[in-house]
């Protein structure tokens, strides 16, 4: 497990999520061993029970951000590329990847997998929205 940490670490390493504002990834891991619902997540990151939760795709999570467009210049190309190798790095580690959208406003943002061990490993971020 500890190579995988490594790995999403380095790859997420100054990376921003970009929404209505830019924050940065954290790597961590879920002491669980249950399937992970919205209301266990709602526990394991001590949300109050009755916070709103979306749950969606890793791909929905991160389309605009793997996405090239034409008028990116090099510098954008190349970020483009790091969230590409990010999502790649994730879907080969970890298995029954869900993005976890939790609040409303600024949302924390849980992107959850399963290791090969059985252990939840994953990214948080943050995004705004209004």
């Amino acid at each position: 497990m500890k190579k995988i940490i490594d790995q999403l670490r380095e790859a997420s390493q100054d990376l921003l999520f970009i929404s209505e504002s830019e924050y940065p990834f954290e790597v961590f891991q879920c002491q669980s061993k249950d399937s992970l619902t919205a209301s266990k997540i709602l526990s394991l990151t001590k949300h109050p029970a009755n916070t709103p939760v979306e749950v969606i795709s890793i791909d929905k999570f991160f389309t605009v951000a793997v996405t090239p467009q034409d008028w990116h210049e090099e510098e954008e190309q190349a970020i483009v590329h790091k969230f590409q190798r990010l999502v790649t790095i994730i879907k080969e580690t970890l298995s029954n990847v869900q993005v976890y959208r939790v609040g409303t406003g600024l949302l924390d943002v849980y992107i959850v997998g399963k290791t090969p061990s059985g252990d939840y490993v994953g990214l948080s971020t943050k995004v705004v929205e209004t």
